[in-house]
């Protein structure tokens, strides 16, 4: 088989790929993209953003992975840990390892957290609204059960393993693009001032949007009597408040400079950054064209070489 479809993956050339992976992937691509479409706005360029991908979406990946694994009811083996293909990531750990990521780049690059926090954002989100959608062919991160008959029907709810339950995954997917054009929003127009403002929404918005539908969830991870991903979620939202508030003070203080001082610097920057890039460019093509030049110089050379140490030919009478 060439080409096909199932109803939950399709095949390239006879390599089956899943709906699920395949949406998750997306995401992520479309994430590096939008960010690198964002870095101007905090002072960086698309081969940090590139660069930080590198350490980002592994780690994103081994959270999640880890998160699922340690939180889930059954017992896995060392090799079963790995296998994510058989499905099992969980959000909220690819936050936790993403989060890591960039700490690690930050550290190793000199780059300050907060403004590559506040480019991610939007991208975080959005490739999370879009790996949600891959929950559906799936069939996890579902709803309760549905009892009502007036309420079976998509996309409040969805048949899954013979019922009909709740449309979470559809319900996340939906709230988080919505997230998605409010950061993006408030990073271009500036509308907060404080560094790390962008990253501190994220985790408002999405803790109470995943709190909420947490609660409606049917396969959720425990502690106890707990759901893991709620708590964490209340979590967020109270660090957000604090992160916003925390830098408001700061800047009143003179601690940190805000967006808006940092600005003129950043653009200044990034012209040089583009300066540079030209200069590097011609720099290149000087040393192109002359290793043409040099090229045809030494054929010129062994030419007329050849040409002096060739015998004189006979001319007829």
């Amino acid at each position: 088989m060439l080409f096909g479809f199932t109803n939950n993956s399709f095949y390239i050339f006879g390599l089956e790929i899943t709906f699920y992976g395949f949406l998750i992937a997306l995401g992520m691509a479309l994430g590096v993209f939008v960010a690198c479409k964002n870095t101007k706005l905090r002072g960086l360029s698309a081969d940090d953003l590139v660069l930080a991908a590198c350490y980002v979406l592994p780690l994103a990946i081994l959270g999640a992975r880890l998160y699922y694994v340690i939180f889930s009811d059954r017992s896995y083996t060392f090799g079963e840990i790995f296998r994510i293909w058989d499905g099992g990531l969980a959000v909220l750990g690819g936050v936790i390892g993403g989060a890591i990521g960039v700490m690690l780049f930050c550290l190793i690059h000199k780059k300050n957290f907060l403004d590559v926090a506040d480019v991610i954002a939007p991208s975080l989100i959005l490739g999370q609204a879009i790996g949600r959608i891959g929950c559906y062919f799936a069939g996890c991160c579902y709803g309760i059960t549905v009892t009502d008959e007036n309420l079976t029907w998509f996309p409040l709810s969805t048949f899954i393993d013979g019922q009909w339950r709740l449309s979470t995954f559809f319900y996340e997917s939906v709230w988080n693009f919505v997230c998605f054009a409010i950061l993006l929003i408030l990073l271009r127009k500036n509308k907060y001032k404080y560094r790390g403002s962008s990253i501190a929404m994220y985790f408002i918005l999405y803790g109470i949007g995943r709190a909420w539908i947490e609660a409606l969830r049917g396969d959720s991870l425990y502690i106890g009597t707990i759901k893991v991903s709620q708590l964490l979620s209340i979590l967020m939202v109270i660090g957000g408040i604090v992160m916003i508030c925390l830098s408001a003070l700061l800047v009143k203080k003179g601690r940190i400079k805000s967006v808006a001082q940092l600005r003129p610097i950043w653009q200044n920057n990034i012209e040089e950054y583009k300066k540079l890039q030209e200069q590097k460019e011609k720099e290149r093509k000087e040393k192109k064209e002359l290793k043409k030049q040099q090229k045809l110089n030494k054929q010129n050379q062994d030419k007329t070489a050849r040409e002096e140490k060739s015998p004189p030919k006979n001319k007829k009478e």
